[in-house]
C-alpha cells in the first residue's frame, strides 16, 4: 500500500506595516506665512524710504496731515458689542462724551469737540501762524527780500534787477531786464535759468504772507517779428502766466493768484525811451488787505 504524501508546510503570512512619517516642518506652510509677512514689511520699508527721498519737507507734512486721525475715538460700548446682536439700538441712550443739543424726535449724532477740526482748518491755522503780521511795512518787506537774495551768490548779483514800489494796490516787486540780464529767451515766454533762481528766492519771502497777488507782464515797444500770429500783448500775457506757473512750482499757493495781466508796452518803466531794456519786466504786486 502506497504511503500517503506528507502535507505541505503552511507558508507564513507576512503582514508588512508601513508607517508614513509626517513631513518635516520645512515642508509645511507656516514658514510661507512668516516669509510673506517679512516681504510685505520690507516692501513698506522701501516705499517709506522712497517717499522720504522723493518729497520735500512741505510735501511730507501734507502727507502726514492727510493720515492724521480726524475721527473721534468713541467708547467701545456705544456702537457695537462683543457678542452676537450685542450692538446698541437707535433707542438706547447716547454714550458719547460730548453731546450736541438734539431736537424733538431726532436721534443726535455726537462727536468729541476735537474731531470738528478739519484738514482745511489745520492748513489755514499753519498758514496764519507763519504769516508776517499785517502791520508790516513795504520797507520791512523789501528788507526781507533783499536779505533772502543775499544768501545766494547767484541771486546777489541780480539785486539791481529787483525794484520795489509802494502803490495804491499794494507793494509792487518789479523784476526788470538789463543789458546783461534777461528773464526770458528772446521773443519767447521761456524763463532763463537765472530768472528761475531769482523767482525762487522771491517766492520764499512771498510765501511767508498770505496777500493776494497780481502778476503783470510788460514788453518794450519793439514790434514782434512774427507779424500777425504773435504780438507784444500776447507775449506779455504769456510771460505773466509763465511767472505765475513758476511761483506756484516754487511753493506759492495757487489760490493767492488774484489777477494775471499782459499790458504790452503801455506802462513803460522808462517813458523817455520806449525801447529801453528795462521796459521788459515782470511786476508782482502784493495786494493790500
Amino acid at each position: 500500500m502506497a504511503k500517503k504524501a506528507a502535507p505541505e508546510p503552511l507558508q507564513p503570512i507576512i503582514v508588512k506595516k508601513i508607517i508614513v512619517e509626517e513631513h518635516g516642518g520645512h515642508h509645511g506652510g507656516a514658514w510661507k506665512v512668516a516669509y510673506a509677512d517679512f516681504v510685505t514689511a520690507m516692501m513698506a520699508f522701501f516705499l517709506l524710504m522712497w517717499l522720504l527721498g522723493a518729497t520735500d519737507e512741505k510735501q511730507r507734512k501734507g502727507i502726514a496731515d492727510y493720515f492724521s486721525p480726524t475721527l473721534a475715538q468713541v467708547k467701545r460700548d456705544s456702537a457695537g458689542g462683543k457678542g452676537m446682536f450685542g450692538g446698541s439700538s437707535v433707542t438706547d441712550p447716547d454714550k458719547y462724551p460730548h453731546k450736541k443739543a438734539k431736537q424733538v424726535g431726532e436721534q443726535s449724532i455726537d462727536t468729541p469737540r476735537k474731531a470738528t477740526e478739519t484738514l482745511a482748518d489745520k492748513s489755514n491755522k499753519d498758514r496764519n501762524q507763519k504769516s508776517i503780521p499785517k502791520s508790516i511795512t513795504a520797507k520791512e518787506f523789501e528788507k526781507r527780500v533783499r536779505e533772502q537774495l543775499k544768501k545766494n551768490p547767484e541771486t546777489a548779483k541780480l539785486m539791481s534787477n529787483v525794484r520795489f514800489t509802494d502803490t495804491k494796490e499794494g507793494l509792487r516787486i518789479d523784476i526788470i531786464d538789463e543789458a546783461d540780464f534777461s528773464m526770458f529767451a528772446l521773443a519767447t515766454n521761456s524763463l532763463q535759468s537765472r530768472a528761475i533762481e531769482l523767482i525762487g528766492q522771491v517766492a520764499k519771502i512771498i510765501d511767508t504772507v498770505d496777500n493776494a497777488l497780481i502778476i503783470r507782464g510788460h514788453t518794450d515797444s519793439l514790434p514782434y517779428a512774427s507779424g500777425q500770429s504773435m504780438n507784444n500783448w500776447l507775449l506779455s500775457s504769456a510771460r505773466a502766466e509763465a511767472t505765475r506757473q513758476e511761483l506756484v512750482r516754487q511753493g506759492v499757493a495757487i489760490h493767492r493768484m488774484a489777477r494775471i495781466e499782459g499790458v504790452a508796452d503801455t506802462e513803460p518803466y522808462n517813458p523817455a525811451d520806449p525801447n529801453d531794456d528795462r521796459n521788459r519786466r515782470i511786476s508782482i504786486t502784493m495786494k493790500t488787505k
